[in-house]
């Protein structure tokens, strides 16, 4: 899995057995599934006694990077090969990477349907109406002599419906219309 590098050193500190003992990382992981299934956002999810003693610093980027790591396993449906390859080139021991998997597969669904339920799909428009306003003066009494359209764009998303309106300029228009190849 491709990761950034400092989603690397978050995982990184955390497979450091100094920085993250036994227990430590394993609560670690388990408030990191937690919280991304959490239908609230819980602001004490790392108020454990298990981290009293890792820098608050430390503490909040490796839980950045397991949650980043989590959620772009789940976006690859990762095997677990892809996951135990990709933690130990980050130097995880077997272990850790044992627990890790472990809980990926315990969560994994229903992250699964969380990320399914945010949806990507563009809406569709189903309607367009339009009307050509002429602009004659401004609120100064200066002669302006614009016209522009006002667009109205009926679009539907699973289910819902939603309008989009805006303005623009023949101009803007044109260009628009030429970059369509229209």
């Amino acid at each position: 899995m491709e990761l950034s590098e400092s989603v690397q050193r978050g995982l990184q500190s955390l497979a450091d057995q100094s920085a993250f003992d036994h227990g430590s990382f394993q609560v670690l992981v388990d408030v990191s599934f937690r919280s991304l299934l959490s239908s609230h956002g819980d602001p004490t999810v790392l108020d454990q006694p298990e981290f009293n003693q890792i820098d608050q610093i430390l503490l909040k980027q490796s839980h950045t990077a397991a949650v980043t790591f989590i959620l772009e396993a789940v976006k690859q449906n990762a095997d677990q090969s892809t996951i135990s390859s990709s933690l130990e080139e980050l130097t995880f021991s077997a272990d850790r990477t044992e627990i890790f998997y472990s809980a990926y597969q315990k969560h994994k669904k229903d992250l699964e349907r969380l990320l399914a339920s945010i949806g990507r799909g563009l809406p569709h428009i189903t309607d367009a109406s339009w009307r050509l306003e002429y602009h004659m003066k401004n609120g100064q009494v200066d002669k302006v002599n614009d016209s522009f359209y006002l667009i109205s764009l009926n679009t539907e998303n699973e289910g819902s419906s939603e309008d989009i309106n805006f303005t623009c300029t023949v101009e803007q228009l044109q260009v628009e219309e030429n970059s369509w190849g229209g």
